[in-house]
């Protein structure tokens, strides 16, 4: 892209913040923990449930935990190791301790099916799995089938000290009955496996900025759930970018940051996790954010100043009781992505909370962070903003080339934190990085006079539920096993609660077939919100002349007849 096209959001930048940034500050995610645990040292870095964990703290148990992988299970550089929990504090633990032992995180969303789970081990060749004990039952019926060596069980109170922790996992376990029954030969208690690391000492290991740091699973272009390598280069870089771009509305050590999206997301990863621990700030891990009530109560608890959501949840905020009498008048960041913010969710937030709701854009092979807004957004726009610092966007059409300001095309991304390319996947990965460096986004729009971008409509047949990916192709496979289903196609249609729902088009095999049919088909391989919320039956599916199905044809409006009910 030449300099001339690139220059309408230059003009754009906030006051101060930089147009490129320096990729080569720090030479490894670790690096940016250690300079944050001896700098921060007793300042609260994570908060769960009333527990404070201080960086000094965090820096010792992760330092445990990481020996404990080096050293007890003998795990070396570059090997990698799942974590399958929401935001309890083991989380972060976990997170650094593999980072900073030289291994691989391999993030994994708790609510996976058993199904979902083993592609994902099998895929990144896991060898070790730090897993909650409400979703363990599902890890044993996959255990045997995958390469793991070392399971750590964990429970929701584990960290939260005596008798709050024992209080609490009874709550859990036989109260609410949420952890059913498992049976995993040779696991290990979390708490253990940090006891018999403590007192040891690292080994040695030269981390660098283009060793592997994540392999975050997405769906890319197809229905294939493949790992985005995502190298210590590339979140170093999309964490200065946000930081930068945030500029002098932050300010170390002071920020309160609500955390409620998950951490094993990109989203909160990056823009909650790595960017506020470089400032010294302090997360607050909301374990169930779908507890509205109890979400709000917490919250309560903090004088916070900066919150990162998608619609459904500022959404759901706005609509809880009590929320509009929370104490606002230190919030001064509200960021919205992962969905589409709907316009009249960030008029309302603004509203009620006299902060604008600014919005940002990115992908999981971007880090994920590649446009954002102005903090200081007075209203909103509709536009996903501007390019970060050392960030180009372009569009261009299907053959590759630059299109003319104003006109649509595919947004393509080229900067430092697009993604090394999909995990022993190069032919995917050629898919998607063009040789010259750009990341082809799959989603179309177009660039105004000032350099303001717009998403105008997606290339792809992604359905985007709640800021989660959903691959039609995945979920066609599973409902085509069904011995009553002949064809079935799936699509997203507009949905008020989660920005997109998965909408069901079948033709039946067996005349006795019924959406519960589906539903509890469903239900039982794949993740609740990849679970379809509309069905309808057809006699057949639009097609075109070779024989390739319509997709666009069955978006049309979904009547009530075939609303399923809520699963």
């Amino acid at each position: 892209m030449s300099t001339e096209q690139a220059q309408p959001w230059l003009e754009q930048y906030p006051e101060g913040t930089p147009a490129t940034i320096d990729t080569n500050e720090y030479r490894s995610v670790a690096e940016v923990m250690k300079i944050a645990f001896d700098r921060f040292r007793h300042r609260p870095a994570f908060v769960n449930m009333d527990k404070v964990l201080s960086y000094g703290e965090l820096d010792q148990l992760s330092l445990q935990f990481a020996c404990y992988l080096r050293n007890t299970l003998g795990l070396k550089k570059g090997d990698r190791v799942a974590i399958m929990l929401p935001n309890v504090l083991q989380y972060p633990i976990a997170l650094m301790g593999i980072l900073r032992a030289g291994l691989t995180v391999v993030n994994t969303n708790p609510m996976y099916t058993a199904r979902e789970l083993k592609h994902q081990l099998n895929d990144a060749g896991a060898s070790a799995i730090v897993v909650l004990e409400n979703f363990a039952k599902t890890l044993e019926e996959v255990i045997g089938e995958t390469k793991v060596k070392q399971v750590i069980t964990t429970a929701v109170g584990d960290m939260l000290g005596f008798p709050k922790s024992l209080i609490v996992n009874f709550v859990v376990k036989y109260r609410h009955k949420a952890v059913p029954p498992f049976s995993l030969p040779g696991a290990i208690k979390f708490n253990e496996a940090l006891k018999q690391g403590a007192g040891q000492s690292l080994p040695a290991t030269e981390i660098g900025p283009d060793d592997l740091a994540f392999l975050q699973y997405t769906g890319g272009t197809t229905g294939v759930s493949k790992g985005a390598m995502l190298t210590h280069r590339n979140m170093i870089a999309n964490m200065l970018q946000v930081k930068h771009w945030f500029g002098p509305n932050v300010k170390e050590g002071e920020e309160i940051i609500i955390t409620a999206l998950p951490l094993y997301h990109i989203f909160a990863l990056t823009c909650n996790c790595l960017v506020f621990m470089n400032v010294g700030g302090l997360n607050v891990l909301i374990t169930n954010p779908r507890d509205m009530p109890g979400f709000v109560k917490e919250i309560g608890k903090y004088r916070f100043s900066i919150i990162t959501g998608v619609n459904t949840l500022f959404n759901g905020l706005l609509n809880t009781p009590g929320f509009a009498d929370l104490d606002f008048s230190t919030l001064k960041l509200s960021m919205g992505g992962g969905m589409a913010v709907q316009r009249s969710v960030a008029e309302k937030w603004q509203q009620v909370t006299r902060c604008a709701l600014f919005e940002g854009y990115g992908m999981t092979e971007s880090s994920p962070v590649a446009t954002v807004n102005l903090p200081d957004t007075k209203e909103f726009s509709g536009s996903i903003g501007v390019p970060a610092p050392s960030t180009e966007l372009s569009i261009q059409d299907d053959d590759g080339n630059l299109l003319p300001q104003g006109e649509i095309g595919e947004i393509c991304i080229r900067g430092p934190q697009v993604m090394a390319g999909y995990w022993q996947r190069p032919e995917e990965t050629a898919k998607t990085i063009t040789a010259d460096g750009w990341l082809r986004t799959g989603d179309i729009g177009r660039m105004d006079e000032r350099g303001f971008f717009y998403i105008v409509d997606r290339k792809k047949d992604m359905i985007l539920v709640s800021g989660f990916n959903v691959y039609p192709n995945e979920i066609e496979d599973v409902v085509a096993t069904h011995p009553g289903v002949l064809e079935v196609a799936a699509v997203g249609v507009p949905d008020e609660k989660s920005g997109e729902a998965v909408k069901l088009v079948i033709v039946k095999k067996d005349p006795n077939l019924t959406a519960e049919d589906i539903k509890a088909h469903c239900r039982a391989q794949l993740t609740g919100y990849k679970q379809p919320k509309f069905i309808e039956f057809r006699q057949e599916l639009p097609k075109t002349n070779v024989g390739k199905i319509l997709r666009r044809e069955l978006r049309e409006p979904v009547t009530m007849a075939h609303r399923i009910p809520k699963i």
